[in-house]
């Protein structure tokens, strides 16, 4: 039941988000429409995937995902910036690499997260992860080093992703 109240409130908030307004016939419209995609969809997501069942409820759970979210907006800036940065200024030196990082993630829909926080990050790829190992190509390579590599790369989504999924 959980995961299905989770999928209709974000389909929800999405309609919302879309549609920007607080009509009550859109919001009426929204609830419906939310409400029949999860019943369509929702076995599948919930039965044979459970993807929510490690998502936590609690309101150190809910800020952290919004902290995880401002986190995530900054280093996405940071990083954009970075990238653009090396581009313009061809003389800027790159070490690029691939480097092991391991994270302390029990969850499998928090790894997927922490995968494609990285991935979206500009200088950095996740390519692979292998348990609780992921090889990430780093445009700038700062340290081979696993525990130093972790902490520049992932520790900072990471701590916010066990507050909410583990």
């Amino acid at each position: 039941m959980k995961n299905y109240i989770t999928i209709f409130v974000i389909l929800f908030f999405v309609w919302f988000l879309l549609n920007n307004t607080l009509q009550v016939e859109v919001l009426i419209v929204g609830l419906i429409v939310s409400a029949l995609v999860t019943t369509l969809v929702g076995v599948m997501l919930c039965v044979k995937c459970n993807v929510f069942s490690d998502l936590k409820y609690t309101p150190k759970a809910i800020l952290n995902t919004f902290i995880f979210l401002a986190v995530f907006f900054i280093e996405l800036v940071k990083s954009n910036i970075d990238v653009a940065r090396r581009v313009l200024a061809p003389t800027r030196p790159i070490n690029p690499g691939i480097v092991e990082v391991k994270t302390k993630l029990k969850s499998k829909f928090a790894r997927m997260l922490l995968a494609n926080s990285i991935t979206l990050t500009p200088g950095t790829l996740t390519i692979e992860t292998r348990g609780d190992s992921f090889f990430i190509h780093w445009i700038d390579v700062k340290d081979i080093n696993v525990e130093k590599a972790s902490n520049e790369l992932i520790r900072k989504f990471e701590k916010y992703l066990e507050e909410i999924y583990d």
